[in-house]
């Protein structure tokens, strides 16, 4: 076993997941995440968790989904249950193949994600950490060797998670003290302009630890819950979305809301999600990122999305730990990132103030 894929585990359980003995643990292992998986289990064991696991497919899940005619069964009480006594839930992500469920009709789906809400609430209420295990069909989608995706990979994961902690907290202090976050790009079928209102919420710091309120290994990003967003914005990193290419997206937004949208590929994606349901027009979601240890887009959002020279925006689901106690978000059974490149022609201010021009923050030289 390569050294790495030990050391990930570590972090995994160690730094981001703060598990501590007698923890209740889901571990979801992935088609590939075979080895990941194997690793954390022995540190779950040292460290004298209890372990379940559970396997997840994308094949598996595109067999079910096509077979399954009827109505969905709102949150089967089993399922509901794993999640509701577990304290962490661990997914080791490692997909054969991005596009699975590409021939799963959008109103399946939609039905399926309606019908797991509570679920799906289950288990963001747990210490959940996400992560990713190379595999040669990521390194495909990313259009590179095997061996040469799993340096990337690490690289990105096995990070100075303090150092980088500390820098990012600049950005939290200011977009915790600011109102009006605006952003503008130039180039693309639109140029982009939107404003986003930021006035009453909480950034997270996500330094990849749930001691951060961050649930994703890798990380290295800023991200609050915008709202009251106006304007127009054109997402020039391609993506794969339910099973589907999906790129060149624009986004027209009018009090608050998107009104208008297009994409030079994958439109009926697209539209899938934004139907799904009333949130799923509304932003989630205000996104920057900054981990330097990504230097390329491959078709993974947990990578991509975390790159510096980056900003996305999900439409959908906000997340409780950027709103006021007792306040309620924007509710979706949809979270969906889209990410601009902000490396070029762009710029980032924070109520009047730049904070970040051409990818460079104003504190970096």
């Amino acid at each position: 076993m390569d050294d790495r894929v030990r050391e990930h585990a570590q972090t995994l359980v160690e730094w981001s997941a703060r598990i501590e003995p007698g923890d209740d643990v889901i571990l979801q292992v992935g088609e590939g995440a075979h080895e990941l998986a194997v690793a954390v289990a022995a540190e779950l064991g040292e460290r004298e968790a209890n372990l379940v696991s559970t396997y997840t497919s994308g094949e598996v899940h595109r067999a079910y989904m096509r077979a399954h005619e009827g109505e969905f069964e709102p949150d089967p009480a089993h399922e509901l249950a794993l999640y509701e006594n577990a304290d962490s839930v661990l997914s080791l992500r490692a997909g054969w193949n991005a596009s699975a469920t590409a021939d799963v009709p959008g109103e399946r789906s939609q039905a399926l994600s309606r019908a797991r809400t509570g679920i799906r609430e289950a288990h963001m209420d747990t210490d959940w950490v996400s992560t990713v295990h190379p595999t040669r069909s990521m390194a495909q989608a990313a259009g590179m060797s095997y061996e040469a995706y799993r340096d990337f990979v690490y690289d990105a994961i096995l990070r100075d998670w303090e150092a980088l902690a500390e820098e990012m907290a600049q950005l939290k202090e200011i977009l915790d003290d600011g109102d009006t976050v605006r952003l503008q790009k130039a180039g693309g079928p639109v140029e982009t302009d939107l404003t986003m209102s930021i006035a009453g919420r909480t950034a997270v710091n996500s330094a990849a630890s749930v001691a951060y309120d961050s649930h994703n290994l890798p990380s290295g990003e800023v991200f609050t819950a915008p709202y009251d967003t106006e304007g127009e914005v054109y997402f020039d990193v391609p993506m794969t979305l339910q099973g589907q290419r999906v790129r060149d997206v624009t986004l027209s937004f009018e009090g608050g809301e998107v009104v208008d949208w297009s994409a030079e590929q994958g439109e009926d994606a697209l539209e899938d999600i934004l139907t799904t349901d009333e949130g799923a027009r509304r932003l989630g979601e205000l996104g920057i990122g900054m981990n330097r240890g990504i230097d390329r887009f491959t078709d993974s959002i947990l990578f991509d999305e975390k790159m510096g020279d980056t900003v996305h925006l999900a439409v959908g689901r906000a997340y409780d730990s950027c709103l006021p106690e007792g306040e309620a978000g924007n509710d979706s059974a949809v979270h969906v990132d889209l990410i601009t490149d902000v490396s070029e022609e762009a710029s980032l201010t924070v109520d009047g103030e730049v904070i970040q021009r051409n990818g460079r923050f104003a504190w970096e030289e």
